[in-house]
């Protein structure tokens, strides 16, 4: 005898199925899938992902390298054809390009003595800023001493403390010690005020590496000096190339203390290309290939030191 579940017609049996897929089919008209589902935000990062975005952001960064592109192709021509006609004139007629600007800047005594002191006074101030910064960013994080949270507050309290404030006052006592107008006096003025910001950066950043690593290798005999060069440097690499870049780029781009404070006989390469605009349609030729050069050699070390800059940035976003 078969049961009442077995005597059902083909037909009947049927219905069941098509009442399901039917149902199924006005939840997902009325749900409308993953895809209806998104939101606008949603849908606009979908299309963001793609090529469109790309596209807008290569002519972003097209249009923000333009005044550089310009300046380049501007010292590699002559000072008529500066004077007569656009730089992107050069598209249209490319032999006015020559090298000869370049070649009267390394003959101008006054702009490659002005290189070598810039560079000797961006590189000891740069140096200074990242090792007592380093060692004192590791003290104020990891080393307990009497008035360690206000002296911190002070060090903080001074980042707000503006370099316009201090020129009269520094002037006066570099004059008195007799190192007014000397390299070692600029060094020391940038040194100073790069201090509180190094110090503030690399203290936040040693403050988060574990404690329980420090204390193991406190454990297996490591004193402190040992502990910051082997522990604690490697692992605040990335925050002190992003510290080393910062104080490379605001030294070397520096113009109002070198104005101040360095030899007018031998000045920096900002205070020397600022002489030359005084004599504007005389210079061009050493002019133009001097400001490049001055812009190069700060992206040539931003570009070197690119991936632990990017290491230090994303760090810190995520701690």
């Amino acid at each position: 005898m078969s049961s009442p579940a077995a005597r059902k017609s083909p037909a009947a049996q049927k219905v069941p199925a098509a009442r399901k897929g039917s149902a199924a089919g006005k939840g997902t008209a009325a749900g409308g899938g993953p895809a209806a589902r998104r939101g606008p935000a949603a849908r606009l990062a979908a299309r963001a992902a793609g090529g469109g975005m790309r596209v807008f952001l290569v002519l972003v960064g097209l249009f923000w390298l333009m005044p550089a592109v310009g300046l380049l192709l501007s010292s590699l021509r002559s000072p008529s054809d500066i004077s007569e006609s656009g730089w992107w004139e050069v598209f249209a007629s490319p032999a006015q390009l020559t090298v000869e600007n370049y070649s009267a800047l390394l003959a101008n005594d006054t702009i490659t003595g002005s290189l070598v002191s810039t560079v000797l006074i961006t590189v000891p101030a740069t140096v200074l800023v990242v090792v007592i910064g380093s060692l004192a960013g590791y003290a104020f994080a990891w080393l307990d001493f009497p008035g360690r949270d206000w002296w911190f507050l002070v060090v903080v309290g001074l980042l707000v403390v503006p370099v316009q404030v201090a020129l009269v006052p520094v002037s006066k006592l570099f004059g008195t010690i007799g190192i007014f107008e000397t390299t070692l006096g600029v060094v020391l003025f940038h040194t100073a005020f790069g201090l509180p910001f190094a110090i503030f950066l690399l203290r936040n950043f040693f403050a988060e590496i574990p404690r329980e690593l420090l204390e193991a290798a406190r454990l297996d005999g490591a004193g402190e000096i040992r502990l910051f060069t082997r522990v604690v440097m490697p692992l605040g690499g990335p925050a002190i190339a992003s510290l080393g870049i910062f104080q490379f780029l605001w030294v070397w781009n520096d113009m109002l203390v070198a104005l101040i404070f360095a030899d007018s006989e031998s000045p920096p390469i900002t205070v020397a290309l600022q002489q030359q605009v005084r004599q504007f349609g005389n210079n061009i030729d050493v002019l133009a290939p001097g400001a490049f050069v001055s812009m190069v050699i700060p992206l040539a070390v931003f570009f070197a030191f690119q991936r632990q800059f990017v290491s230090g940035v994303m760090a810190g976003a995520v701690k």
